[in-house]
């Protein structure tokens, strides 16, 4: 072994958790640390954990136990280091270090502590750090995409949520700061930006006392990056300022993850969602009038406390009659430490995976429609992969965001991290099928 330690890390969770680990990815290598994917080769293994649902922390430990029962030096961080900091100190003997989702950018101290046989509990009970431009970042993703955090932390209190409890309160970054950044990325070749915080359409609240997407849009519209998506955008944040930034800045995409998790006042007004009293039909249709090509993506959440058959109806209504291009769908999952983890009238597991399945089985058509909609049009692709074996590329569309919407598979020359226009044959309930120009022409 040499001097220093070699280190990899397994990351876990959202892309929110994705950036903090490319900063210490970024921070190590500065330090002179080796980083190597491969966990077996690694001294060191950080598993920067996600902790929002069950599901998600069980997937976390699991990780955990199996590198312990591997002997390897475990540095724990992200949201399970800071919602469990003393169970995991207790219970992991071989985890040498936890580190709070605000503490991530000491890590090159910490795990120098550690080296000197220390064992590091770097957690802060308010979290308020938020990386800049001049923090170190060594990208995981494929090279032409890039993750860009616009703010942390959240101010809402949804019952559903322990977020803001493991993330502190929203802290913007300036304009500036993200421009900068921005900059830095389209020198690197990055072709489609992704703007991630948890709540994006709050965007500089706290910093400038009103938000300032609109602004912050205006100002990245000047950044050569072909392709800039949002995420997590609140519907009643949407004003018209932000959809007309949206509709006149040529590189910002006409596609809003808008996470509206039900459609029914009464199941909004318990889950404490800040627009509960408004009416979403409304808030869509303006949306859809306001920019008619926009592409929408939402996520709803079935079996939360108290949603009856009635309320479940209300919500396939609600989506057969909005025809959103892709849904996710799911099942309520009580966090401890939220307002609806001990409510009363559960909904039984079986209930809620039955609600979901026929949410999804309503939604398969809509999606299929929408793709086949593309049939015999040209389209600009980001061509992401190569495979060999079929001599087929893989890219997206910008109707498709990265991980959760479809694919397009194309036939033809074609050079990765580029978009090229590839015209449409086939499509199914979620992917498309295209050419490239040249291979269009012989078709």
């Amino acid at each position: 072994m040499g001097q220093t330690p070699t280190i990899a890390i397994n990351h876990l969770g959202c892309e929110k958790n994705r950036i903090d680990s490319e900063h210490m990815l970024g921070l190590l290598v500065e330090a002179g640390y080796q980083v190597d994917a491969n966990e077996e080769l690694a001294d060191y293994v950080i598993v920067n954990t996600c902790s929002f649902i069950q599901d998600a922390r069980q997937e976390s430990v699991r990780t955990l136990v199996e590198l312990a029962e591997a002997k390897k030096k475990i540095v724990i961080s992200g949201c399970l280091a800071q919602h469990f900091q003393e169970q995991l100190l207790e219970e992991i003997p071989e985890a040498v270090a936890v580190v709070g989702t605000g503490d991530y950018q000491n890590i090159v101290d910490i795990i120098r502590q550690t080296e000197q046989g220390q064992r590091v509990k770097a957690v802060s009970a308010n979290p308020s750090f938020i990386a800049d431009e001049h923090l170190p970042r060594y990208r995981t993703t494929n090279e032409a995409i890039a993750y860009l955090r616009v703010a942390e932390g959240c101010d809402y209190r949804c019952a559903f949520c322990i977020i803001p409890q493991l993330r502190g309160k929203q802290r913007s970054r300036p304009i500036e700061s993200i421009v900068a950044e921005a900059q830095q990325l389209a020198s690197q070749g990055v072709k489609e930006l992704i703007l991630i915080s948890q709540i994006t359409t709050n965007y500089g609240l706290d910093l400038y006392g009103e938000p300032k997407l609109a602004e912050l849009l205006q100002a990245l519209g000047k950044v050569d990056i072909p392709w800039i998506r949002i995420h997590y955008a609140y519907p009643t944040g949407l004003t018209p300022k932000v959809i007309e930034a949206i509709a006149t800045t040529p590189n910002v995409l006409p596609y809003l993850d808008l996470p509206l998790q039900h459609s029914h006042p009464d199941i909004l007004k318990a889950m404490h969602r800040p627009w509960q009293g408004q009416v979403n039909d409304d808030i869509i249709t303006k949306l859809k009038t306001a920019l008619p090509d926009a592409v929408l993506r939402t996520t709803f959440i079935v079996g939360f406390p108290g949603e009856t058959e009635a309320h479940f109806q209300h919500l396939l209504d609600f989506v057969q009659r909005h025809q959103f291009d892709h849904v996710g769908v799911f099942t309520f999952s009580p966090e401890e430490g939220t307002a609806a983890f001990d409510l009363p009238n559960a909904v039984p597991e079986e209930v809620m995976g039955d609600r979901r399945d026929r949410l999804m089985a309503l939604q398969q058509p809509i999606s299929a429609q929408k793709n086949a909609a593309c049939l015999g049009q040209t389209l600009d692709v980001l061509i992401e992969q190569e495979n060999p074996s079929t001599e087929e590329f893989i890219g997206r569309a910008s109707r498709f965001a990265p991980e959760v919407d479809g694919l397009v598979y194309v036939k033809g020359t074609a050079n990765l991290n580029e978009i090229m226009p590839v015209t449409i044959t086939a499509t199914d309930d979620y992917d498309l099928y295209g050419l490239t120009a040249e291979e269009a022409r012989v078709f």
